[in-house]
This record gives C-alpha cells, sequence and structure tokens, in this order.
C-alpha cells in the first residue's frame, strides 16, 4: 500500500494542490491501482518550495511537484513503488 499526501495548506494551496490532488485521483483511476494507493490531504508539513506543491509519499517528501512534472513524479515515485511492492 502506497500512502500518499498532498499538502492542501495555504502556500501549496495558492500554488496548484487542487490541481495536484485532480491529477492523482485521475493517474490512480487510469492505471487501475485504487486499491494499492490512499490518497489524503495534509495541512503544511513544513517543506515549502518556491513552486510548487509538497507531497508526501509513504515516509518520502517531495517538493515542487508541478503540472509539468506531474508524469515524471508519478512514475517514480507511485507506478514504480507499487511495482516493487508486487514483487
Amino acid at each position: 500500500m502506497v500512502f500518499v499526501q498532498i499538502c492542501v495548506g495555504s502556500s501549496c494551496h495558492l500554488k496548484g494542490s487542487q490541481d495536484i490532488v485532480e491529477l492523482l485521483e485521475k493517474a490512480v483511476e487510469e492505471n487501475n491501482i485504487a486499491d494499492e494507493v490512499v490518497l489524503s490531504g495534509s495541512f503544511c508539513v513544513g517543506k515549502c518550495n518556491r513552486v510548487g506543491v509538497t507531497v508526501q509519499v509513504n515516509d518520502d517528501t517531495h517538493v515542487g511537484i508541478t503540472r509539468e512534472n506531474f508524469a515524471e513524479f508519478f512514475k517514480k515515485n507511485i507506478l514504480d513503488v507499487i511495482e516493487s511492492e508486487r514483487k
């Protein structure tokens, strides 16, 4: 199981956290991994960045997630993690 927390605090909200939430929901659905991913919102995790949203995947914190780098982030930090857990 992969636990994903998207920061929805005021700083990340202004930088597009709602877009990232929607992209995550859509990507999880398209990849048929809803039973392997838990998505939740989180208030500030204290890792604010000048650009993008902070997302925590399990115990790893990722800063600067944007629409532009979302696909790479999702593959590397969610799909690849799920694949490794299946082995």
